[in-house]
């Protein structure tokens, strides 16, 4: 009987839904640092450039030769001849090493150690624009609740409209015309509500998505939200140096002068040495041969190669530096034109907030006062509804709008 009952239980508390967890924004977009795929790629990438890295002092591999040295065909001609003179013939082993350049080790740990620099930078721009994303799509669902607020408040309005016009009709009070238009204005805010609701399922999976979590999980947005002032940023190039983009490019220019001084360690003579030990045959004693070695890739025929390329990344570098100058033109110029739209925007609002919305908000009480009266018709009261619902969508239209330009100003600032 207990096991019964606890089994009841369980059936009960599995068959009861649960809320969805509301999560901040701060919340969401430390997990897409910790979960993104994208940054587990770069976080990756940038150990493999740094293991690398590790080997960037190792000496050239020793060559190992042995054989035949110097011996006849005839291999009768080995042996010790009769009259006691030796044979003829050797076995040799041999070792040759190249010796390092300690200028040119210094150069290229230099370059193989600053490479993954480069990818640190680009894994913080990507989170960059994984943090716009989820913004735009939070502050999206933000809205979308504040639409279906006021669209749960319309429906009872029209389903008050609907039923006092019934009754008036019945008693020979009212016409039935509106009537229709406030039944199907109804239908049409119910199908608003379809979409809407079908609009955060697909905020509720890109945001998911971003996370790294299940699709379907539980999900849902604080409805709080802040407009930002942005006047007292100053948009000039020392602003936009701080940008992960930008400062991935100076790294890679940096990058680019570290390898252009690796290849002009090529043209380095480099020094080596070969060690050979030779058995001889019939008697022959053992010889030996110790020999100094030098590389000259600094001759006119051998460092084409090593010169061109340390002039294409001269050319490189000139490059690099021209788009990060680009970059930055681009970047003041939208975050100019942003702000003048933010602040163009609030204007829009507050005349909403303190102007359109208050009296249309008194007409509709108006108009609501004289139906309850038999002073006003049903379209009179109608319409007056209609216009305080569509301004109020539209100011809900105009808060997103100021929203999105908010986020795409502080990707251009790349504020968390």
């Amino acid at each position: 009987m207990k096991s019964k009952s606890l089994l009841i239980l369980v059936t009960c508390l599995a068959v009861v839904k649960l809320p969805a967890q509301v999560m901040h924004l701060d919340e969401i977009t430390n997990l897409i640092q910790q979960h993104h795929p994208s940054v587990k790629m770069f976080d990756a990438e940038i150990r493999s450039l740094d293991e690398a890295a590790k080997g960037a002092r190792s000496w050239e591999a020793p060559e190992i030769n042995t054989g035949l040295w110097m011996a006849p065909y005839n291999p009768g001609a080995w042996k010790k001849n009769i009259d006691g003179t030796p044979g003829m013939g050797q076995y040799m082993i041999g070792l040759q090493q190249m010796l390092p350049n300690k200028k040119a080790q210094d150069a290229k740990a230099s370059y193989m150690q600053a490479m993954s620099s480069v990818n640190k930078e680009r894994k913080n721009a990507t989170l960059n624009d994984l943090y716009a994303e989820a913004k735009k799509n939070y502050n999206e669902w933000i809205i979308i609740k504040k639409k279906l607020s006021i669209l749960e408040q319309d429906k009872r309005l029209l389903q008050f409209m609907m039923q006092n016009a019934e009754n008036r009709y019945k008693n020979g009070l009212g016409k039935i015309s509106a009537y229709y238009k406030a039944k199907a204005a109804l239908g049409s805010i119910e199908n608003l509500q379809l979409m809407l609701s079908n609009d955060i399922l697909r905020k509720k999976v890109a945001l998911n998505t971003l996370m790294d979590r299940d699709k379907t999980a539980g999900l849902d947005v604080d409805t709080m939200y802040f407009i930002k002032d942005f006047s007292g940023y100053i948009f000039d190039s020392t602003t936009f140096h701080a940008r992960s983009d930008i400062r991935a490019i100076e790294e890679d220019i940096h990058l680019t002068r570290l390898q252009q001084k690796e290849e002009s360690t090529r043209l380095k003579p480099r020094f080596g040495i070969s060690y050979d030990h030779m058995f001889g045959f019939g008697g022959l004693p053992m010889q030996y041969s110790l020999i100094a070695t030098v590389k000259l890739p600094m001759a006119k025929w051998a460092s084409k190669e090593y010169k061109a390329s340390i002039e294409s990344l001269t050319w490189k570098a000139i490059s690099l530096n021209e788009q990060k100058k680009v970059m930055i033109n681009q970047f003041s110029g939208s975050a100019f034109e942003m702000r003048n739209d933010i602040e163009l925007k609030k204007k829009q609002l507050n005349l909403y907030e303190s102007n359109i919305i208050p009296a249309l908000q008194n007409n509709y009480k108006f108009m609501q006062l004289g139906y309850e009266q038999n002073t006003e018709e049903l379209f009179q009261l109608y319409d007056a509804w209609e216009s305080l619902n569509m301004t109020q969508l539209e100011y809900l239209e105009q808060l997103q709008q100021l929203l999105i330009l908010q986020v795409e100003l502080e990707k251009v600032l790349e504020i968390k």
